[in-house]
């Protein structure tokens, strides 16, 4: 078995810049000018910078393209999107990777909490999984399903073990897109029905089919697409009109009053009504599905009450419809408690769709069903040239087994909620962060004027802060239907003394913001 140590051994030093926030592990203070002192002897000043762990990779050195060359080939070469959806006002210039860090052209390095939008479940260039994508490209880099070839049987088999029954069927595709695309066609062929509900803040892709299906208007384009597709309210505990502190099935819950007695959920009532409203109004009597996030990606690492997801298949399945689980972002082990963020919710979908993690970043998705459902896909002829691809295949065979070899499940269930936990102690000093939640290693920080009305931060303040956690060092994602929250997906392999750098840079981020304030 192979085992890889993690580059985040070593000394490391937090800030704690605000009176009374305390990680729980001791540590030193080193400042920009190289002495150090314990925290007791500290005065905070602005000059102060958390430092990062040590790591024992050495990248190779950049002799590549000019940045501002860089740029200017991005402006005139690459689609206007492509600058469009660059982070940073001062764009970050990757050149290197390994494990949970990324190196830039100049060799700075960066802890990576963002994981290529959640992408990276492993690590970056993961050695056994570099190994497994060596070792079949000097093999067979390419050849499609219309032979039969052992990578791919071997991945289905393997992919299928992972899955409750009846969930053995598995269809290889090259996103996540993709895959939400096929599911909504095979749910409209096996129901014999048009109709498909999704959440409102969902993202379940940007093709022209899967655009009906994601419900927020930054990926809609003013074109017909995505026809059948009806949203329902989200069942939002924090920014919606109903919710408590015991509604969702996370370490930290909201700080709104509740006043519901143990095992009932006056959230969750009103929700479920919400979608009966839209299923009698919106729809027709019959419907060929319902496609949920277990936790939404995009809309920000938003959480249901714990029981939505069982009582809204049920009214679902009560209408003709299949109940459709979209795991791009929360499957193979990032929840922590679950290997699927669908089991958390004690359910068992129609159809399982996956991507992103599923290869660590190699391009690569699937659609896993039940033998009935993908019975009713075979009435046509439907053929993808790179789906199920030798090498994807053996790359992901091998994803599969670091998970479960290097204990990722559980490393992703203890350091998500020692963060969520620091972080939900951030949330009670500072009146701009509105609410801490999630899962494992899917966390959302949604950020607010202020606690009492929950009006958004400013967008601008939201950038000021976001930049400053990135020139400390840390890269974070930003989501939300209003764009107001931030992202937390790293790989799975980080350490809690990532866990704590980021909790000082982040800390040391507000503070610089409420200063200015």
């Amino acid at each position: 078995m192979l085992k890889v140590v993690s580059c985040a051994r070593g000394r490391w030093a937090v800030f704690t810049g605000h009176p009374g926030y305390r990680p729980q592990l001791s540590a030193k203070i080193h400042l920009a000018s190289g002495a150090s002192c314990q925290k007791s002897d500290l005065r905070f000043s602005r000059t102060d910078i958390p430092e990062m762990p040590s790591c024992n990779f050495t990248p190779e050195e950049y002799k590549g393209m000019s940045k501002a060359r860089m740029i200017e080939i991005r402006k005139q070469n690459c689609n206007p999107m492509t600058m469009k959806v660059t982070y940073y006002k001062k764009p970050v210039f990757i050149h290197q990777g390994h494990m949970q860090y990324l190196w830039d052209v100049d060799g700075t390095r960066y802890l990576d909490l963002f994981a290529g939008v959640a992408t990276v479940s492993v690590g970056h260039c993961h050695p056994k999984v570099t190994a497994a994508a060596e070792k079949q490209l000097k093999k067979l880099w390419h050849t499609t399903f219309i032979y039969v070839y052992p990578a791919l049987q071997e991945y289905c088999e393997k992919l299928a073990s992972y899955l409750p029954d009846p969930l053995k069927v598995v269809f290889l595709t090259n996103s996540g897109s993709e895959a939400n695309d096929l599911a909504m066609f095979m749910a409209r062929l096996y129901t014999g029905n048009f109709d498909i509900i999704t959440l409102r803040g969902s993202y379940h892709g940007g093709s022209p089919m899967t655009m009906g299906l994601t419900s927020n208007a930054a990926y809609k384009y003013p074109v017909a697409n995505g026809l059948g597709c009806t949203n329902t309210m989200c069942p939002d505990v924090f920014r919606g009109p109903w919710g408590g502190r015991h509604c969702r099935d996370s370490p930290v819950q909201t700080t709104r009053d509740c006043s519901c007695a143990q095992g009932h959920c006056a959230a969750n009532e009103q929700y479920i009504k919400q979608l009966k409203e839209t299923l009698a109004t919106s729809v027709p009597p019959r419907i060929a599905a319902f496609f949920a996030e277990p936790l939404q990606g995009v809309g920000g690492a938003v959480q249901y009450p714990k029981n939505y997801l069982k009582e809204a298949f049920k009214l679902v399945r009560e209408r003709g419809g299949i109940c459709i689980a979209d795991e791009v972002q929360t499957g193979f082990g990032r929840t922590g408690s679950h290997f699927w963020g669908f089991q958390g919710h004690d359910v068992i979908p129609d159809v399982v769709t996956m991507a992103k993690g599923i290869g660590n970043g190699f391009p690569m998705g699937a659609v896993v069903t039940t033998p009935e459902i993908a019975a009713s896909f075979a009435k046509g002829v439907h053929f993808n040239t790179f789906g199920g691809n030798p090498v994807a295949c053996a790359v992901a065979s091998a994803v599969l087994d670091t998970i479960i070899e290097d204990g990722t499940q559980k490393n992703s269930l203890d350091v998500g909620t020692y963060l969520m936990t620091e972080l939900a102690k951030l949330r009670d000093k500072y009146e701009i962060i509105g609410d801490v939640r999630g899962k494992g290693l899917q966390i959302g920080v949604e950020m607010v004027k202020d606690k009492t009305s929950r009006d958004l931060l400013p967008p601008e303040d939201f950038a000021e802060i976001f930049e400053d956690v990135k020139d400390m060092g840390v890269l974070i994602g930003k989501g939300g239907v209003y764009g107001q929250i931030f992202r937390i997906k790293p790989p799975m392999c980080i350490t809690k003394e990532d866990a704590d750098f980021f909790l000082a840079v982040f800390n040391k981020s507000i503070h610089n913001y409420m200063e200015k304030r």
